[in-house]
């Protein structure tokens, strides 16, 4: 159930910020324990990441529970 909500949110933060202009990409990985989002795609704190590594809107991130990587603050 959580993925297909956060599968849901992919697509359709890529649809609503199509003409946002307060889109704020982050990155986040898609793993069981995965908690965190990150600015930078190749992120040290994203190495470990044993899915792929999806755009979403930080917003959405953040919605889902994720909070800003320790290696990014």
């Amino acid at each position: 159930m959580r993925l297909i909500i956060l599968v849901l949110i992919v697509v359709l933060s890529g649809l609503s910020s199509f003409g946002n202009s307060n889109y704020e990409a982050v990155y986040i990985c898609r793993g069981k324990y995965s908690k965190k989002y990150h600015y930078d795609k190749y992120c040290r704190g994203l190495s470990n990441c044993s899915t792929d590594i999806y755009r979403v809107d930080r917003e959405d991130a953040k919605r889902i529970g994720r909070t800003l990587c320790g290696w990014e603050d």
